[in-house]
């Protein structure tokens, strides 16, 4: 692939949450995550990942449940779970009567993040073969759910999810931060307000309106909660709420001691 064509490709990305019912080649599907874990980093070359490809409709409603009840989880034919796996990796240890490791919270960020790293680089893949993905961000919230559901091992949960099939819609492009937002020369520079105001000004009114174009309810939603701008909404009881991420975070904790990526 040349430049250009990957620039088009990254450029082309969007989310897609409606799915032609039509099916999705195993075999596509499996080349694909090979050739993404071989065009992938991985720390130490452990390959501390599992996917777990779920396409029986019925395992599909369940899984629906978990990701919030989310119609794109039963429209799309293929759902893919990344998970940060030392599970394996510590049975091949204890095989060959190595010292016992990566059960501790550092392995758990090296085997996530493993684990994201082939997420993304599948996605490039799978958007190059012309099928469409969706990110499934509410695999944090039902992580102990989705991983006794899938019957996944002690150090082995999910990391991410995503939807993948073949589109039948074509959203508009999602705007993103400008590059002086978020590149840096040497070291980080804190915004002034200015800055602020001046690079988060066209999001507020974009983003503002395209979630107030979801209809009379969400603009009725946003009342009832004193919502009055773009920020105001992302931390609402509506979008990303604080107290339910404090209450999910402690609860993650537990997960992770309980999964064995916390021992001491």
């Amino acid at each position: 692939m040349n430049p250009a064509d990957l620039s088009r490709l990254l450029t082309a990305h969007r989310s897609i949450r409606s799915y032609e019912d039509r099916p999705v080649d195993d075999a596509l599907v499996d080349r694909v995550l090979t050739e993404a874990l071989a065009g992938s980093s991985s720390s130490g070359n452990l390959n501390m990942v599992s996917v777990v490809k779920t396409r029986d409709p019925e395992r599909k409603k369940r899984l629906c449940e978990l990701h919030f009840d989310q119609p794109m989880v039963l429209e799309a034919p293929l759902v893919l779970t990344f998970c940060a796996d030392t599970y394996r990796t510590r049975r091949w240890l204890a095989q060959r009567d190595a010292r016992p490791g990566f059960a501790d919270l550092i392995s758990w960020h090296v085997s996530s993040f493993d684990a994201i790293i082939l997420a993304q680089t599948a996605a490039l893949a799978l958007e190059s073969h012309g099928l469409g993905i969706c990110y499934m961000g509410t695999t944090l919230h039902s992580m102990g759910a989705i991983a006794d559901f899938l019957e996944l091992p002690e150090n082995c949960l999910p990391a991410t999810s995503m939807v993948v099939g073949w589109p039948a819609e074509a959203p508009a492009a999602r705007d993103r931060l400008p590059a002086a937002a978020w590149i840096h020369d040497e070291r980080y520079q804190r915004p002034t307000p200015d800055d602020i105001d001046a690079r988060y000004g066209d999001r507020e009114c974009r983003g503002w309106e395209r979630y107030r174009a979801l209809g009379t309810e969400m603009i009725e939603r946003m009342q009832a909660h004193g919502i009055t701008s773009l920020a105001q909404f992302y931390t609402s009881k509506i979008k990303y709420d604080p107290d339910r991420f404090a209450a999910d975070s402690a609860a993650l904790r537990r997960l992770l001691e309980e999964r064995g990526f916390m021992k001491s």
